[in-house]
């Protein structure tokens, strides 16, 4: 059962599965592993990163050396295929005409989705990001605790390999023994910033990110993963055989070919295809999902964007992991007789409580870092550090005027040269030119740091998305439209970063490129710009107050399932994807008990 096209898809499925992503993959993983056979619908093209990568390209052999254009936001190079910000043929439209109410939507299409492409930072949600109203009384509760997830955590870690160690930090969980591999070492820059941070209070220690710093172990993971289960201890030996270790030399950005990343496309399809159990059909837009006179879900139609038309496929069990906001379009658009306000809409929730990160950025020149001698910082393809959210204390006590944390994330280090290695140097060179340009342009590469706050967004009754009443896209089906509203909690916390940020540049003895911006409104990035939106189907206790219950399950079609970021109650400062994977594999291990029951 492999990649398909349309006319070739079996009558019937157990479960179909909209999107190859973290969700999609996870849960067509999970699934086909204990045996039942799984449809994905991909809306994008096929992808192969061990074939497509640019492994060893230099951004000077790049058009453009390597830089951005408007279909390629992240450079030349990176592995995003056919999606950005904006997408040829398939518009959203914002109920704002002021761009500080509007919100920046992200897509991928391709098979892997954004996995291909995302930074891999892979933290833990704490005990408190599970129940944060309970501690300040704004937002909503998850109907689950951190003890509910912390094993699928370790499953996700273990399967996908994440490197990382453990702090004992208050509300940044450790992992157990053997889930995590060794970080790699702290380059120059961050080894810098941590001796100078001490005095500011900053945690500054390795990060966690899906990449693997060492071969994973055939013989021991499979056997903790898959308990009991011969067959998928098997499968998943032979694909992590498959997979090497990271050697430092490209940017993970672009995909990895030697699959030490974690992408969908290397880690959960390669397994998952291997059952027998998966039939894939990539470009593959779904429209809607179809119910009986029951209400259950049927199935899945479709439009084949190689021919435009529609196709229609079943299954007992329909798993929405599309993305947040485009399972919410497809449920939106699932309009019948017994759901006029779209599938499972009873609440009059779906699409409401969207977020993302808050995100604000300062970047500094730290004379102790020039003139280092030349080295290969290349790295991991990412961050090596970060500083996790530390204070707690303060913040319960009221003290900062903002009631949710953020981390910092960092950037330093004589990597490969990007576009404009040079650009404004003249403000350290004094107009230099020749010999003396050239031995300015080697004194200063590498000593400028940039720090990127990530925190929490609170969710707010301005902050949704609904159906344009008439714009659709190319293949007629309507689209989103997209509200959104900051609050002062996230704008007071974006304030804190830049001045933050400022006081460790200064520090490290640099100074910043540009003064740290005291109107927290003007130094926030937009909605959407950081790409982890999540809300929209969010889970509960109460079926009038959402729209999933604990298993990421539709309290009003039993056989529909959301498992992507869609039924998140809260957006900690904690990158969101490992917790999707998480509750994925919950939710899968669930409906298959589920079926076996006959319950769906």
């Amino acid at each position: 059962m492999p990649l398909i096209t349309s006319s070739k898809t079996q009558p019937s499925y157990d479960v179909i599965v909209v999107g190859s992503g973290a969700a999609g993959g996870q849960t067509a993983y999970t699934c086909t592993m204990q045996g039942a056979k799984v449809l994905m619908l991909e809306a994008g093209r096929n992808y192969d990163p061990v074939k497509e990568t640019p492994m060893f390209q230099s951004n000077g052999q790049a058009p453009l050396r390597g830089s951005n254009t408007s279909d390629k936001p992240f450079g030349f190079y990176d592995a995003t295929i056919d999606g950005g910000w904006q997408v040829p043929g398939e518009p959203y439209s914002s109920a704002s005409s002021d761009p500080a109410r509007q919100f920046w939507w992200w897509r991928a299409r391709m098979l892997g989705g954004r996995t291909n492409h995302w930074g891999r930072i892979s933290l833990r949600n704490g005990p408190y990001d599970f129940k944060p109203h309970s501690r300040d009384g704004l937002g909503f509760d998850w109907p689950i605790a951190y003890a509910d997830v912390a094993p699928y955590y370790d499953k996700v870690e273990m399967l996908i390999g994440v490197y990382g160690d453990n702090h004992g930090l208050e509300n940044t969980p450790d992992s157990p023994a053997g889930c995590l591999q060794p970080p790699p070492a702290m380059r120059a820059g961050e080894q810098y910033a941590r001796a100078k941070g001490k005095k500011l209070g900053l945690p500054i220690i390795p990060i966690h990110r899906a990449v693997l710093s060492q071969r994973q172990d055939p013989d021991v993971l499979p056997k903790k993963l898959h308990p009991n289960n011969p067959r998928a201890q098997r499968i998943l030996a032979d694909a992590m055989r498959q997979r090497q270790a990271c050697f430092w030399a490209t940017p993970c950005g672009r995909g990895c070919s030697i699959k030490a990343n974690y992408q969908s496309t290397t880690v959960h399809l390669p397994p998952a295809l291997a059952t027998g159990d998966l039939d894939i059909v990539s470009n593959a837009m779904a429209r809607e999902v179809t119910t009986d006179a029951s209400g259950k879900a049927t199935g899945v139609i479709y439009v084949d964007k190689t021919t435009g038309l529609e196709h229609t496929v079943k299954a007992r069990v329909v798993v929405l992991a599309a993305s947040s906001a485009e399972s919410v379009r497809i449920m939106l658009n699932s309009k019948s007789a017994r759901f006029p306000n779209g599938l499972a809409n009873s609440s009059g929730l779906v699409g409401k409580y969207i977020m993302d990160t808050v995100g604000a950025s300062l970047g500094g020149q730290i004379p102790a870092l020039e003139n280092l001698p030349v080295h290969n910082e290349d790295g991991a393809g990412g961050a090596h550090t970060y500083v996790p959210w530390w204070l707690y204390k303060e913040q319960v006590a009221g003290k900062l005027g903002f009631a949710r944390g953020y981390h910092i994330e960092f950037e330093s280090g004589r990597k490969m040269p990007g576009v404009g290695v040079t650009a404004g140097l003249d403000a350290f060179t004094n107009g230099s030119y020749g010999k003396q340009f050239k031995a300015d342009a080697r004194r200063y590469y590498g000593s400028f740091v940039g720090f990127a706050g990530r925190g929490e967004m609170i969710p707010n009754d301005d902050s949704f998305c609904d159906l344009d009443p008439t714009l659709k896209d190319k293949w007629g089906i309507p689209v989103l439209r997209f509200h959104w509203k900051w609050s002062e909690h996230e704008t007071r916390q974006a304030a804190h970063m830049q001045k933050t940020f400022a006081e460790l540049i200064e520090a490290m003895g640099g100074k910043v490129r540009t003064p740290p911006q005291a109107d927290g409104a003007k130094a926030i990035e937009p909605g959407g710009k950081i790409i982890h939106e999540v809300g929209g189907t969010i889970m509960g206790a109460d079926a009038t107050k959402s729209v999933t219950n604990q298993w990421c399950q539709t309290w009003d079609v039993k056989n529909l399932f959301v498992t992507d970021g869609g039924p998140f109650c809260s957006n900690a400062d904690k990158n969101p994807t490992l917790t999707i994977m998480a509750l994925a594999w919950r939710a899968s291990d669930y409906l298959l008990d589920e079926l076996k029951k006959g319950n769906l």
